[in-house]
């Protein structure tokens, strides 16, 4: 399945527009992590611990609008947008939307 942020393909076709689709996810951080991201931030650098959870948390997201976007008949989805979202106690929202297109091949 083809996945852009773009409005187009180029030198590609789009047949029919499906609808919306979107994938999210709702991740926890736990207190280790946090303690040992906060040390990160004293000393300076960056956090690995919250970069994998951040670059996990994209790609479920991704993985579920794709799903949706194949159980519609879609080949492809473009104008893919992510967006991330701090909740309260820790809390990571992770959310991808896009248009669910059919291209002719």
């Amino acid at each position: 399945m083809i996945v852009t942020t773009t409005n187009t393909l180029q030198n590609k076709e789009v047949e029919s527009y499906l609808g919306i689709v979107v994938g999210e996810t709702i991740m926890g951080a736990n207190i280790v992590r946090d303690f040992l991201a906060g040390i990160t931030d004293i000393v300076g650098g960056r956090s690995g611990t919250y970069e994998n959870k951040l670059s996990e948390g994209r790609e479920i997201a991704l993985e579920e609008m794709k799903q949706k976007a194949s159980r519609l008949g879609a080949n492809a989805v473009i104008g893919v947008d992510l967006d991330f979202e701090t909740l309260r106690d820790g809390m990571m929202m992770v959310v991808a939307s896009g248009t669910a297109v059919k291209i002719k091949e």
